[in-house]
């Protein structure tokens, strides 16, 4: 059994320091979120629904502009891109002479 032990001690310290960083990155976040998430619970959910459609709403229009939108969004954007403007469009434009 000693002889496991040590196996699995040797694999984890050849694991680089990176990993272990974003690990802890990660669980620190994960920690944070939680505590986020119960300080919005005890929000008043007016004011929860606002921010969160102004949330939304900057982040519609960010894909929309830039045109990087998840791949499941796609065929939502691709209708309505043409009525808003757009990085590519603009650049377009100031190539023309």
């Amino acid at each position: 059994m000693f002889l496991f032990a040590t196996s699995a001690l040797e694999s984890v310290q050849k694991i680089p320091p990176a990993t272990w960083l974003k690990l802890g990155i990660g669980i620190a976040a994960l920690v944070a979120a939680v505590f986020i998430l119960q300080k919005i619970a005890k929000m008043n959910k007016i004011l929860l629904g606002v921010g969160v459609f102004v949330i939304g709403t900057v982040f519609f229009f960010s894909w929309v502009y830039n045109r990087n939108e998840p791949r499941w969004m796609t065929p939502i954007v691709e209708k309505i891109a043409p009525f808003f403007p757009s990085a590519g469009a603009y650049s377009n434009k100031q190539k023309k002479p």
